[in-house]
């Protein structure tokens, strides 16, 4: 593996996920592998649970690691070419990432989107641009479009947390859209839904996505979801709700009008199958999520954030073996 973007990057889900359970089985078992090797993490954007496992990942595979958060501690970057740089931008891409390649074995980028212009956004200039220039794999810390390293811990907290049935029964996931007080990316949901569409059709899950009209996401990344707009129904029978919001994707970048009732709380629980309720946190209290759900038995907030380590450190694994 060089490169670590989506889940197209995974030949088999279930075989990685069994791979990052190994891991977190015997997480000093690879030592060797890292030793004398450099991950350099390159945060454009602030984190809490991609930065800190992402850097004990490496140190659990004996690498050294290097962080810098470019924004506030590096040059004003220019990433077009045929610029006269006579204006704020001091250094451009094009040598920044070289020199960062020069340092580093493999390189972690974090570059959250501007949500102005969808089509600037999506096409992942600048992620694509550090990768073509760095010239050493790249691990996506999220992108402007993808957030890979949280999808892969959630497909591992749900395959590690349900009890096979009797009866062969596949859990239903459910991606339930919340309300928030500003406009967020489309990153988190985007890979959820890119990840649980795969593992519906290696026969992993049932996958289901509730939104309000105008939250629909591109068609790109929701291949065979099951699209419902009435939370309730779309809750019915769920093992597992990814609670998350984002911004439109037509209009894009904006907040629109949205009917009351999609926070989920205790009540809408009734819905489902006693559901586990999973979110990539930072997660806003009594707004996207009800206190009660975040402090009671069903939240897997934590253990999922857990399992960050994990399939970073899987991520990270699969580079080594390749260098």
């Amino acid at each position: 593996m060089k490169l670590f973007t989506s889940v197209h990057d995974v030949s088999s889900i279930k075989e990685f996920v069994n791979d990052a359970l190994k891991l977190k089985a015997n997480p000093y078992a690879h030592q060797s592998l890292g030793k004398n090797k450099t991950l350099g993490l390159v945060f454009m954007n602030p984190s809490l649970r991609t930065r800190l496992s992402t850097q004990k990942a490496a140190l659990n595979l004996g690498m050294n690691v290097m962080v810098m958060n470019l924004d506030k501690e590096g040059w004003a970057l220019e990433t077009q070419d045929g610029v006269v740089m006579n204006g704020s931008t001091v250094e451009h891409i094009r040598e920044a990432a070289a020199v960062m390649g020069q340092y580093c074995d493999i390189l972690g980028l974090r570059s959250f989107p501007k949500l102005n212009n969808r089509e600037e956004d999506y096409s992942e200039d600048f992620f694509n641009k550090f990768v073509k220039y760095c010239a050493v794999p790249v691990v996506s810390l999220e992108s402007a479009t993808r957030h890979p390293l949280q999808s892969f811990a959630d497909i591992i907290t749900i395959h590690e947390t349900w009890a096979k049935k009797p009866d062969g029964r596949k859990p239903k996931v459910v991606l339930a859209w919340a309300p928030h007080v500003k406009a967020l990316p489309q990153a988190v949901p985007n890979s959820f839904a890119e990840w649980m569409c795969k593992a519906q059709a290696e026969g992993m899950i049932d996958f289901t996505i509730a939104q309000p009209e105008g939250y629909e996401l591109s068609e790109d990344f929701t291949p065979g979801a099951d699209i419902q707009y009435n939370i309730e129904e779309a809750l019915s029978g769920a093992d597992y709700v990814y609670v998350k919001n984002w911004s439109s994707y037509k209009e894009y970048g904006k907040v629109l009008t949205y009917p009351d009732g999609w926070m989920m709380n205790n009540e809408k629980l009734k819905f489902t199958n006693d559901a586990k309720v999973m979110h990539c946190l930072p997660v806003r209290r009594d707004l996207e999520l009800s206190s009660e759900i975040l402090d009671g038995p069903n939240s897997l907030v934590i253990h999922e954030a857990g399992n960050r380590l994990w399939a970073a450190q899987a991520v990270i694994k699969a580079m080594l073996e390749e260098l």
